[in-house]
């Protein structure tokens, strides 16, 4: 009996000791300050590829061209890492492997989404087997989903090529796909870019005039796309495509704040007042970029006569949810103009445009309407063509300061 008990007491502590052992072990795992090149698995053996930086244990940058994102929150629980990029919901988890490399999951559980990845230290994107065979910079006029009555959309692919290596993006009439990086390898073309809230692949075989592929959004979607090369190619206007419509002259809402109080374009706030309403969510990239700009224009113009409202269509369930991340957005951009929640549980346009029934359609988020001092509406812009775009986004800012000056100085 005695033996008995001491065996017992002795594997007890020897398991006790195993595991603080291997836990303190798990707890110790921490990121490298090494670049990984995370690779998204998309099914099919299609991969998409990003380049993250680990500067710290708490701290990296991921790198999509021009664009350089940085993350605070990276958290650790036993072997794993909790990667969260700014103001989105989606983050990265991964266990810590024993070479250093990563394996986990993008997750973005609203959505209940999730995409397989490795990643392993490198910092190479993209791999080129062979030199370009073709120069894709210049303008090229797309069409996605060409042979969809449902889902066909246009588009113009702006790329600049030096070498292997492409950046740009493509611009529809609802926004862009933001910062593109990826290379040119024979007739093959791929780019890609990771911004915690998309997860966007383009494949194509192009030849000096011509493109053909597949466009994939994380795991989820895809569809085929074609381009052809148009230095001449434009757009439709994008202050044509909303409108208010016949019988309307006004935008009308009502909506919560975060402390319950419904708020409207009657409030003394806004009266006598330009104001601008901007339909957003905070789940959209684009969102994001008009936000940033938004946010900066407003603290210096707001002294001026100007007020800016915007209208939160979230696919959360929950109002408590929609706000907390309505409140991680204003924190992080340092927005002082007052968010609103429109809906929850759908970003649909079509139960956007049902909340406003003045609108011919919710087309795109974001969308903002410029309301002069009258209360009239003046003009609507569908989309926003951000930093990526650059010479679009350069004539945006001109166009929109322009106007919104002319309406301050009435």
């Amino acid at each position: 009996m005695r033996y008995l008990i001491f065996s017992l007491v002795f594997i007890t502590l020897f398991s006790c000791k195993t595991d603080n052992k291997t836990e303190a072990k798990n707890k110790s795992k921490t990121l490298e300050t090494v670049t990984y090149r995370v690779a998204l698995d998309l099914n099919n053996g299609v991969e998409l590829p990003f380049l993250m930086e680990v500067t710290s244990s708490t701290t990296a940058k991921v790198y999509n061209a021009d664009e350089v994102i940085e993350i605070d929150e990276i958290a650790y629980e036993n072997d794993s890492v909790y990667i969260k990029t700014p103001v989105f919901q989606a983050y990265l988890v991964a266990k810590i492997n024993e070479d250093g490399s990563l394996t986990g999951n993008y997750v973005k559980e609203a959505l209940n989404r999730y995409v397989p990845f490795v990643a392993t230290q490198s910092d190479v994107r993209f791999k080129t087997n062979e030199p370009s065979k073709s120069d894709v910079s210049g303008n090229w006029e797309t069409v996605f989903s060409p042979d969809s009555d449902d889902n066909r959309y246009i588009a113009k692919g702006v790329f600049k090529q030096t070498g292997n290596k492409v950046t740009g993006t493509f611009e529809t009439t609802t926004g862009d796909y933001r910062f593109l990086e990826g290379v040119v390898s024979g007739t093959e073309l791929k780019l890609s870019t990771f911004d915690g809230a998309h997860a966007f692949m383009f494949k194509a075989t192009v030849t000096d005039s011509t493109m053909t592929g597949t466009f994939y959004s994380g795991n989820h979607w895809q569809e085929p796309f074609t381009a052809k090369r148009n230095a001449n190619y434009e757009l439709p206007d994008a202050n044509s495509l909303t409108y208010l419509k016949e019988g309307y002259d006004k935008v009308a809402f009502s909506f919560p704040d975060a402390n319950g109080n419904l708020v409207s374009l009657e409030d003394d706030r806004f009266k006598n007042k330009v104001v601008l309403v901007q339909l957003m969510g905070t789940w959209c990239p684009n969102c994001l970029d008009e936000s940033k700009y938004l946010s900066k224009y407003y603290q210096e113009h707001q002294d001026d006569g100007l007020e800016i409202v915007a209208l939160a269509f979230e696919y959360v369930k929950t109002e408590d949810q929609a706000f907390k991340n309505i409140q991680r957005l204003q924190e992080r951009i340092g927005i002082t103009y007052p968010i609103l929640l429109a809906q929850t549980g759908t970003s649909n346009k079509a139960k956007a445009q049902e909340k406003l029934p003045m609108l011919n359609q919710v087309l795109s988020y974001p969308t903002t309407i410029f309301i002069d001092k009258t209360g009239q509406v003046r003009k609507i812009h569908t989309g926003f063509n951000g930093p990526a775009t650059s010479e679009k986004y350069t004539q945006f800012t001109t166009e929109f300061e322009g106007f919104v000056g002319e309406l301050l100085a009435e």
